[in-house]
C-alpha cells in the first residue's frame, strides 16, 4: 500500500486538520469531528446538515459553504458519523427556522441521523426534517442498506437544496426540493479497481486485469455484475440505459447530467465517458441543459465512474444555477 499519510488511525483527523489550515472560511470541531460554515447559524436560513463516511471526499465537508451545506460530520472510513456527532452539526447549523438533514440510504446513516433527529427535538426543540436519498439503479437491497443505495444525487441534493435554504426558502419547501431532486434522479457506477482502506492496507475486492464490475457501490460493495473490460462506449451504455429505463426518462427531457470520478481515474477518461454518455443521451432525444464533470462522491482511490441524471424544469435549472462558495464546488460568486 502506498499512500501519503502518517498513521493509518489518524487519518481522517489529521485531513480535517488540513482543511482547517486550507479554508480560514470553515471552522473545524476536530473533537466532534464536524465541518461548519465559520458564519453558521445563518440568521434567518434553514441550517442544512449532511455527513457519512469518511473516504467520500470531497463529500461532505467539501460541500459546507454559502448554497450547500452549513455543516458536515465526518466519520471514520466507511463508517457513518454517530448520533452525538450529528446533534453537535445540528445545533451549530439552526438559527431558529429548522434544520435539513440530507442522509444517504445506508442503514448506519439512517439510524444515527434518525436518533440525532429525537435527540434534538427532545434537548433544543429544534424541528428536524430528514430526507433520504436512494438514486442508485444497480441493487435493490445490499449488505449496508433496505433499498436503494444514495450515491451520486446527494451533491445534487445538496446544491438545489441548499439554493433554496440560501433564498431563505421555509423548512418543508426546502426539503420539498430535496425530496424531488431525489425522486427524479437516477444513478448507477462501475468499478476498475478496487479501493484501499488505509488502516486495511489491501484492496477492498480483487478484480483481473481483464474484469470490471457493474453496479458497483461507494463502499466496494458487489454491483450487478462482474463482465469483462469494454471500450469506454460500451461502458456508457451499461450504465445510461438502466438509468433511463428506470425513471424513466423519455425523449424531450431536459436533463442534469453528472459524470462522476471514483477518486482513481483522471479527468481526461471522465470527459470521454461524458462524450459517450451524450451520444446515448442524444440518440434517445434527451437534452443536457446543465452538466457536473469530475470526482465529487468517491470511493478513496476506485479507479471508475457514475453517471447520474436528473429530470429538470425551470424552478430545480435556477437552484442549479444559483450561487455556491464551498471548496469543492463554486460559481457565480
Amino acid at each position: 500500500m502506498k499512500k501519503l499519510i502518517n498513521d493509518p488511525a489518524d487519518v481522517v483527523d489529521a485531513a480535517l486538520a488540513g482543511m482547517a489550515a486550507a479554508h480560514p472560511e470553515l471552522r473545524i470541531d476536530a473533537k466532534q469531528r464536524l465541518v461548519i460554515r465559520a458564519d453558521a447559524p445563518v440568521p434567518g436560513k434553514v441550517g442544512l446538515v449532511s455527513g457519512g463516511g469518511s473516504g467520500h471526499e470531497p463529500l461532505h465537508a467539501g460541500f459546507v459553504g454559502h448554497g450547500m451545506l452549513d455543516a458536515a460530520c465526518a466519520g471514520e472510513i466507511f463508517t457513518s458519523p454517530v448520533p452525538d456527532q450529528i446533534l453537535a452539526a445540528t445545533t451549530a447549523a439552526d438559527a431558529g427556522a429548522g434544520v435539513l438533514h440530507i442522509v444517504k440510504n445506508y442503514t448506519g446513516d439512517v439510524l444515527n441521523f434518525e436518533m440525532a433527529a429525537e435527540l434534538a427535538a427532545a434537548e433544543t426543540g429544534v424541528q428536524v426534517i430528514s430526507v433520504v436519498v436512494n438514486d442508485d439503479v444497480a441493487v435493490q437491497d445490499s449488505l449496508y442498506t433496505a433499498g436503494r443505495r444514495g450515491v451520486g444525487a446527494t451533491v445534487i441534493v445538496e446544491k438545489m437544496a441548499g439554493a433554496a435554504a440560501a433564498a431563505r426558502r421555509p423548512l418543508v419547501e426546502v426539503a420539498g426540493i430535496a425530496t424531488r431532486v431525489s425522486v427524479e434522479s437516477r444513478s448507477m457506477g462501475m468499478a476498475l479497481t478496487s479501493g484501499t482502506v488505509p488502516a486495511v492496507g489491501h484492496p477492498t475486492f480483487e478484480l483481473g486485469d481483464d474484469e470490471m464490475e457493474i453496479g458497483i457501490g461507494i463502499h466496494g460493495e458487489p454491483g450487478r455484475r462482474r463482465v469483462p473490460l469494454a471500450p469506454a462506449r460500451d461502458i456508457a451504455a451499461m450504465l445510461v440505459e438502466p438509468i433511463l429505463t428506470d425513471l424513466p426518462f423519455q425523449r424531450g427531457d431536459r436533463v442534469l447530467c453528472f459524470v462522476n470520478g471514483m477518486g482513481g481515474t483522471p479527468l481526461l477518461e471522465l470527459y470521454l465517458m461524458f462524450d459517450e454518455v451524450a451520444r446515448l443521451l442524444r440518440g434517445q432525444g434527451v437534452e443536457i441543459e446543465r452538466s457536473l464533470v469530475g470526482s465529487y462522491i468517491t470511493s478513496l482511490d476506485m479507479a471508475g465512474c457514475s453517471v447520474t441524471l436528473t429530470r429538470l424544469d425551470e424552478e430545480l435549472t435556477t437552484l442549479w444555477d444559483a450561487p455556491v462558495r464551498t471548496p469543492a464546488l463554486r460559481w457565480g460568486i
